[in-house]
Parts: structure tokens; sequence; C-alpha cells
């Protein structure tokens, strides 16, 4: 077989992805505030983008670049006109005059009284590992003492639990165990009480310690007896210990008080509030929906740089691809936004739409629904409508939801109907929420009920909707006391 090279032409078809296209869909997925964060960094970026209020004529005039495009001979010949004269024209010490920066500096506080304290200004919380360090420089450990201390508090995570060996600290100290056994006790009876601890029972008997109840009825239940008191076997402890079962119910109530994640108050996890892109609001017997436009900033095109590119002001040859680059970017971005403004729109449209039930009586009424449905009615495709309805959020009379919540597969009914998902999650959060607490319904319990109400459902889907609520079985939801 002879290998031979040849030359051959062939015709295909393939989609390519602009930049552009892919800016505007990035932008469709993006939450609220990470768009916030991309606008302000492209205002920092782009001198041609500025925040301010369109006019009518500006707005015709960023229209007309999205849709026509400029002929490139013809500013060529603009920029080597002026290419002698450059810059020179321009009165650069008025403009800057003219521009403001919109920051505050410490200049412009008139006295003392109008500046903000120095406490509001911190940028996180104490962590956990740094509450401990500062308990340990408080200490009185020697230097080797200190570097163990220091590796303890390394290997603890949120929780307050410590997640490696005493042999592998002695084997990184170069030192006996036992002397690592002593640092680890001293850490131990750092502030919050539990801390460092290997596993749960360490950390609740150190608290007991901590409280001078070590030899009280609570710690011997830990000790001993710790199995049967996570299955609230407490007849079976009254008996082992010959105690009386009033007494086990008021130690493991005193238990149940104690804390099992000790360092959780400290975490970094901060609050973030959800501001909601979208409200839907009703009026008499309609629904209205409308964008939330406030905090997202009003980009326009700087007027100075237009005019420059127009030919009003002299620009060398440079500059001038430089702002016609920059002004092509800036323009795209404002037109990504006003899709995503839109999109936004008319998904909450259509998914208002679908769901009417709801928005009237609730999440009782919740319909099935699927990313289809609503790609059809509003004709796109669904992966758009999964990209917008990825961290959005739609502020309605039942309160406040992901776009995600209104889609749910369907369960059918015994009068050959379906009801949504979430639906019957809120049932069996109903449910349980009545039952007796002494004697909490099992999961085959909640499909009979269920059944009498009309759905049909399978056992261990309540198992794995009953788990999805945060909901424990009837052996951990049973209260004796």
């Amino acid at each position: 077989m002879a290998l031979e090279i040849r030359q051959q032409l062939r015709l295909s078809q393939q989609l390519v992805m602009t930049p552009q296209l892919q800016q505007a869909i990035k932008l469709l997925q993006l939450s609220r505030m990470e768009v916030m964060d991309v606008v302000r960094e492209e205002l920092e970026e782009n001198p041609v983008l500025e925040e301010g209020q369109e006019s009518p004529e500006e707005k015709e005039a960023n229209e007309e670049e999205l849709t026509v495009e400029k002929n490139d001979e013809q500013v060529q010949e603009n920029i080597k006109e002026d290419d002698r004269n450059g810059m020179e024209d321009i009165d650069w010490k008025t403009y800057l005059e003219s521009y403001s920066l919109g920051g505050t500096t410490a200049d412009s506080y008139e006295d003392d009284e109008d500046r903000p304290s120095y406490e509001n200004l911190l940028t996180r919380k104490p962590s956990l590992s740094d509450h401990l360090l500062w308990q340990l420089n408080l200490s009185r450990l020697e230097s080797q003492e200190r570097a163990i201390a220091c590796e303890i508090i390394g290997n603890i995570d949120d929780d307050g639990y410590l997640h490696v060996s005493v042999e592998e600290l002695a084997a990184q100290a170069g030192c006996d165990c036992e002397y690592v056994e002593g640092v680890l006790s001293a850490v131990q009876n750092f502030d919050p009480p539990g801390v460092a601890s290997r596993n749960l029972q360490e950390c609740l008997l150190k608290q007991l310690e901590q409280l001078e109840m070590s030899e009280d009825l609570a710690a011997v239940i830990l000790r001993d007896h710790l199995d049967e008191l996570e299955n609230r076997r407490y007849q079976v402890i009254a008996r082992s210990l010959q105690v009386p079962l009033d007494e086990i119910f008021s130690a493991a109530k005193f238990i149940s008080g104690l804390d099992p994640r000790p360092g959780s108050q400290y975490g970094q996890e901060d609050v973030h509030y959800i501001i909601a892109d979208i409200f839907v609001h009703k009026v008499s017997d309609e629904y209205i929906v409308v964008l939330n436009d406030d905090g997202l900033p009003n980009l326009r095109i700087n007027s100075f740089y237009r005019n420059a590119l127009s030919g009003a002001a002299k620009v060398d040859e440079k500059a001038g691809e430089y702002i016609q680059e920059k002004l092509r970017g800036a323009l795209w971005l404002i037109k990504s936004i006003h899709q995503r403004q839109r999109t936004i729109y008319r998904v909450t449209k259509s998914i208002v739409k679908f769901q009417r039930d709801f928005f009237d009586r609730g999440v009782a009424h919740l319909k099935p629904l699927v990313l289809r449905d609503v790609a059809e009615d509003i004709e796109m495709h669904e992966s758009t409508v999964s990209r917008v309805t990825t961290n959005k959020y739609v502020q309605t009379p039942q309160g406040l939801f992901e776009l995600k919540y209104f889609f749910n597969s369907g369960i059918n009914t015994t009068a050959g109907d379906s009801i949504a998902s979430e639906s019957v999650k809120s049932k069996i959060k109903e449910i349980l929420s009545a039952e007796n607490t002494r004697k909490p319904f099992s999961d085959q319990k909640i499909v009979e009920i269920l059944h009498d109400q009309g759905i049909e459902i399978a056992r261990r889907t309540v198992t794995k909707y009953r788990e999805m609520l945060g909901i424990g079985s009837s052996t951990q939801r049973k209260r004796l006391f």
C-alpha cells in the first residue's frame, strides 16, 4: 500500500460561538450579585463605558452600532487625516476636571464625627482558629508545647473536631505520645468547651468535665451506654444501671442540651441576603411581572470617546483602534444585559401562566412542570431556560422562591391527575408536624395517610422526601420527655 500526500477540497458546516454570544450566555446564568460584579469590573477596565442614563439620541446611536458595521477604510482615512495633530487639540485638563470619580475620600468628611467607626470597617469576623490561637498566646505553654498546640489547632475542622491522631502528631514533633496527650488536654480546656475532641463522646464528656459533672449520671451514660442513648433505648439503660426511668429521662434531656458542634458558632460563612431579580404583584385578578432593576447600574457610552471615534476629535491610528475595540465590547455588554433581563421576564411570565393555582392558593396547588413546557411556550431552547432559572429569585405573594422551584416532577393521584413533588413534600411535612412525638409515624404509615388523601406514592419515595426535608426516622423523632 503506497502512502502519498494529496490535497482535497471539502465543504462543511459547523457552529462557531462568537465571543459576543459566549458573553451573553455567561451573563444569562450568573446571579444578580455576580452580574453586578461583572459590570463593576467592566466599568473599571473599559474607559468607553460609564454609568448614567442614556439619552434617546445615544440609544439610537448604540442600536445603529450593534446592527451596522462601520466601513474600515473610512475609519482608517479619518485616522490618517488626524494623525499629525494627534491628541494635541484635546483639552485634557478641562476633561479631567469635569470627570468625577464618584468615590468617598477621607477629606470629604467635615469632621471626625462624620467619619465611620473603625469597628464597622472589619472585613471578617474571627474564625475558630483565630479564637484558639488568641488563647494559646495567653497560655503558659512552653515553646515546644506551643508548636504542637499550633499543629493541633491547624487540624481542627469548622465543627471543632480534631482530625489527626496523637501518633501522627508525636511522629511529626519527634516526641512521645504522652507528651502530645498533655498538650492536647491543655487545648481541650480552651473555649469553646469540647473543642479539639476526636469524637462526639469525648466532646460531650469534656463539656461535662468543665461543668464538674464527670461523675454524674449523664457522664456514666455517655461513657458506657452511648449506643443505647442514640437509639433511645432508655429502658435498657435503666435496667443496666439500676436507676429509675425518670432519672434516665432527666439525664438524657440534659445531654441533649449540650453542644455537639462547639466550633460552629465561629464559622466563617456570613449571611448572604437574597435580592429578588423579579417581582410578581397581584393587581385585581391579574398578576403583573416587574423586573427589579434596583442596584443594576444604567450603562451608557461615553460621549467623549464616541466623538473621538466619529472624527470630531483628533486621534492617532492606535488610539482609534483601541477606542473602536472598547466601544464594540461596551455595546455588546449593554445588549447582553438587556437580553438577559428580557429573557428572565419572559420565563417568569410563562411560569406565572402555568402555575396560576400556586400563586392563588399556595404550595399545595403547585403543578408538575418541566423546562420543555416553558421553552416551547416562549420559543426558546431548554438550555436557555435552564440557565435563566439558575440562581434567579422571584418575590411572589406566596414568598420568595428560586425560579427552579417551580419545576417539579409529577406524582400520580388516585383521580388520574398528577401532583408536583414539592406539594407532596409539603404534605409530608404537615403530617409529621402534627404527629404524636411519643408514637411518631413510620414511613409506611405516611404512605397510607397520603393514599387516603388520593396520592399514590412508594415508601422509598417517602423516605427520600423525608431525608430531603432534613427530618429523621421515626426512631430519631421519638420523644419520651
